[in-house]
């Protein structure tokens, strides 16, 4: 049996539903607009023929920048995703004791750029088999996932998990250890957190890929 005290020395353990943080009803508070693209609300309504798909690559602040960049990208929003513990904070997914890792809540036009394009680019931007950590950022909040947000989503991040794997074994590369499953509750970062690097240009990134691309045919491009 993984005791708390464990859990906290070793961030590697992913924690039980038993041993999470209670967390709390309220959900966090966020900001009504987005502080990049202004015109856009947070929380919806969205204009468009918009689609939610949901990445976790490590530090969010930098894996954020990356998809608000992006064409087609209508709004982005950090969160926590894949744990027990109900409305956590940042503080709390950090101790290693909700289960949570970090992810980008992306919201894309599908008449501008593709579920396929948008897995691509997280394939491309991050080392996803190093398990629990990327990079220098080590702890499960760190693990590399895809959470899909509809049955087709699913399927289409499984095949390019296989394409993926394929390159990177080319490159005598590791296997990937990312977690693919349908999306679980998504709960909103703090406030502070959200579009960051925006509102701190210097600030840490942490985003780094293994240099290994998609084939250009099942990248959308």
């Amino acid at each position: 049996m993984v005791l708390r005290s464990e859990i906290l020395v070793n961030k590697n353990v992913l924690p039980t539903k038993e041993q999470a943080l209670p967390g709390r009803e309220t959900p966090i508070t966020v900001p009504e607009k987005h502080f990049v693209n202004k015109d856009q609300y947070m929380l919806g309504p969205f204009i468009g023929n918009v689609e939610f798909a949901i990445f976790g690559l490590g530090c969010f602040w930098g894996a954020e920048r990356k998809f608000w960049q992006r064409e087609g990208v209508v709004s982005t929003a950090v969160g926590y995703a894949g744990g027990f513990t109900p409305n956590p904070t940042y503080e709390e997914v950090c101790s290693g004791l909700t289960g949570h890792t970090e992810v980008v809540l992306v919201v894309y036009d599908q008449d501008k750029v593709s579920y396929k394009e948008l897995l691509a680019m997280f394939w491309e931007l991050h080392n996803p088999t190093q398990g629990m950590r990327q990079g220098n950022d080590i702890g499960t909040q760190y693990r590399s996932v895809i959470y899909a947000v509809k049955p087709e989503q699913l399927d289409e991040a499984k095949a390019s998990e296989k394409t993926f794997q394929a390159e990177l074994t080319k490159a005598g590369l590791g296997t990937i250890t990312t977690e693919i499953e349908q999306a679980p509750t998504f709960y909103y970062a703090e406030a502070y957190h959200q579009q960051y690097l925006a509102k701190n240009p210097e600030g840490y990134c942490g985003i780094g890929g293994t240099g290994v691309c998609m084939p250009p045919s099942l990248a959308g491009n």
